[in-house]
């Protein structure tokens, strides 16, 4: 039962997703978190949908220092997004901001942005289920 425990343990830990191993590594404090609270043109929200799922597949797939961004819409005004990013440290952050990508999704997105409030976050706690 002991060496069957273990093997889990051992499969479980190989299974980990790799930005929980890059979270895993980075300490505490040079996690940077940040928030971002958006309210998009109503006739605009289509195609600013399109280019930010387009920019955050990329910064997720190419930079090693993004960890993840989510991006959520209100449930009665789809039109407000909120965004909760995680990167390694400030300097994959300032990366990011440099990207092509990101600097794509910046020119493109410019006109469709009504409202933008950015905040910077300090994490507490952060939990998750792995993903198998």
């Amino acid at each position: 039962m002991k060496s069957t425990t273990s093997l889990l343990f051992v499969l479980a830990a190989v299974a980990v997703s790799g930005w929980v191993t890059a979270f895993a590594r980075a300490t505490p404090n040079d996690v940077i978190v940040r928030i971002a609270q958006l309210e998009i043109d109503p006739a605009q929200l289509g195609a600013y949908t399109v280019a930010v799922r387009d920019e955050m597949e990329d910064a997720v797939r190419l930079e090693a220092g993004v960890l993840a961004i989510y991006a959520v819409a209100e449930k009665h005004d789809p039109t407000k997004l909120h965004f909760f990013e995680i990167y390694t440290t400030e300097a994959a952050y300032a990366s990011h901001r440099e990207s092509p990508h990101f600097k794509k999704y910046l020119a493109v997105t410019q006109p469709m942005i009504r409202d933008r409030k950015l905040v910077e976050a300090v994490p507490i706690q952060m939990s998750d289920k792995v993903k198998r």
